[in-house]
């Protein structure tokens, strides 16, 4: 997991290929004119998911993971609070892992929470379990999905 102010965001460009488009959209593009939604920035490889929201509080928000992309969660207005643990100390939902929306879902409840207010980011790997929407407030967010399998 990575944590940083989108002014940083170059320093990890050389993270994966895929980061500096992602950088980029988030960067250059009318963010506060987005609409919800999928936007694609380079096919299924790198796309960004609009979303003006109402939180759904700690209490409601639930660990997820993805074995296909890598999210970086951008919060344009309002602030995010999402939970993170380490994947390999979760347990999963009954369901298992849902390949076609590609994510799986955990039982556990985070027991760390970060603030993720406007111009902030982060950046979540299959390995980070996290728990998005942990806010009671309304939050303006985009989440940038970089493929894993960039060749």
């Amino acid at each position: 997991m990575i944590f940083d102010s989108l002014n940083n965001s170059t320093r990890y460009i050389d993270v994966h290929p895929g980061f500096k488009r992602g950088f980029e959209f988030l960067s250059n593009h009318p963010l506060d004119k987005l609409t919800d939604g999928k936007h694609p920035i380079d096919g299924d490889r790198i796309f960004a998911l609009g979303m003006a929201t109402k939180g759904k509080g700690i209490e409601k928000a639930v660990f997820e993971t993805h074995r296909k992309y890598i999210d970086i969660q951008y919060t344009v207005s309002g602030a995010d609070l999402i939970g993170w643990d380490e994947q390999s100390l979760c347990t999963p939902t009954p369901d298992g892992y849902d390949a076609e929306k590609d994510v799986e879902f955990y039982t556990d409840r985070p027991n760390l929470w970060i603030p993720v207010s406007s111009g902030r980011f982060a950046i979540f790997f299959p390995e980070d379990a996290h728990a998005p929407l942990g806010t009671d407030s309304l939050v303006h967010k985009v989440v940038i999905k970089v493929t894993l399998d960039w060749e």
